[in-house]
Formats: structure tokens, sequence, C-alpha cells
């Protein structure tokens, strides 16, 4: 657990006093928004666990969630919706949706560390890291929010469209999602820019 704090310790080393770790879930799916989130934890901290969500089960992230919450010094989590999505592109709807949370982060961080290999949109000092969310305890943090909650959003759309099953793959395009898409065509919440590869 240690090892997520490596990264992190030599910038604090560095005289960087303030950093957060950000993350998205849900930049592949075919509807719903993006979701990024924005973690600062106090330096050192270990979360029982904590690693990159993708690599936990639902189960172990809602708890993670609840502990990540109680124990970060700030953390922010925001949207971009499907309209911003189809507007700027991917991409661009994430750069949104990370700034929005960093911006909730009190005290402001100095340096964000964000998830991947692209960072230009970012509106404050920042450092990509590939794989971040297992090599940073920061980002693993923002990984956890970002994806809980995510689900918990498309779990409530299953509600409202059924017919599209999102409480099973959350949006994402598998089988089943496109033949509900067939049958009943798109909802609001599909992303239309990325409904045109279907055939």
């Amino acid at each position: 657990m240690t090892e997520l704090w490596t990264l992190e310790n030599e910038i604090y080393a560095g005289g960087v006093k303030l950093l957060c770790g950000v993350d998205e879930a849900g930049r592949g799916p075919l509807a719903g928004p993006v979701c990024a989130a924005a973690v600062m934890l106090p330096q050192n901290c270990v979360i029982e666990g904590l690693n990159d969500s993708k690599k936990l089960s639902e189960k172990k992230r809602e708890a993670l969630y609840d502990e990540i919450l109680k124990r970060a010094v700030s953390y922010g989590i925001a949207f971009a919706t499907v309209e911003e999505i189809e507007e700027h592109n991917i991409l661009g709807a994430t750069f949104l949706a990370m700034n929005r949370a960093i911006a909730k982060l009190d005290p402001r961080p100095e340096l964000a560390l964000i998830d991947g290999n692209r960072c230009t949109g970012i509106e404050i000092p920042s450092r990509c890291i590939v794989g971040g969310d297992g090599k940073c305890a920061d980002i693993a943090a923002a990984s956890v929010l970002a994806k809980v909650t995510r689900d918990r959003y498309m779990l409530q759309m299953a509600e409202r469209y059924p017919e599209y099953g999102f409480e099973k793959h959350k949006g994402y395009g598998t089988k089943a999602h496109y033949e509900a898409i067939r049958e009943h065509g798109p909802s609001v919440i599909h992303r239309p820019s990325f409904l045109r590869k279907m055939h």
C-alpha cells in the first residue's frame, strides 16, 4: 500500500505542499455523462484495499467510497453532460468535468495529478500520470469516487429508461445494450456521436 505514496512523496519532497489526484469514469460508454473526481488525501494516509477502481468489486468500491469521503482533506465530484460531450468531444468534456471537480477543492491544490496521458485542458498546474490509478493514492481515491458516483447515476437512469438495462452495463456498449438501442432507438441520455459507429 505504501508504494501508492512513492510518487506523491517525491513531489511533496520537491516542495509542493498541496496536491490532488484526478480521475474520470465514463469516457467510453454509449450513454450517460462523464464523471470526474478530485481528491486530496492527508499525506501517507493508508486506506486499506485502495486500488484502481477497475480492479475492485462493486461492493469493495462502495465501502471505499465512504472511507475516502471520511478521510480526505477535500474532494470534489462533477459531471459533464451528454450535450457537453457532443459539443466538446469526449476529451474536452472530460477536462470540463475534471476542472469542475478541482474547483470544488478547498484548499486549492498547487498541482493536480491527472490519470492518463493528456492533461492539456486542466486549468491549474498538472502532471499526467499514465496508469496513475494504480500508482498514486490520490488518483486511486479519485477513480473510486468517480466510478461509484457515475454507477449510482446510471442506476437512477435504469429506473427511468428500463428498456436499456443500464443497471447491468452502466451505459457501456455490450451486445445486449446494442440490441436494446436497435429495438427502442436511442434515449435522450445516449451520446449521438458514439452511436454513429453502429450498424
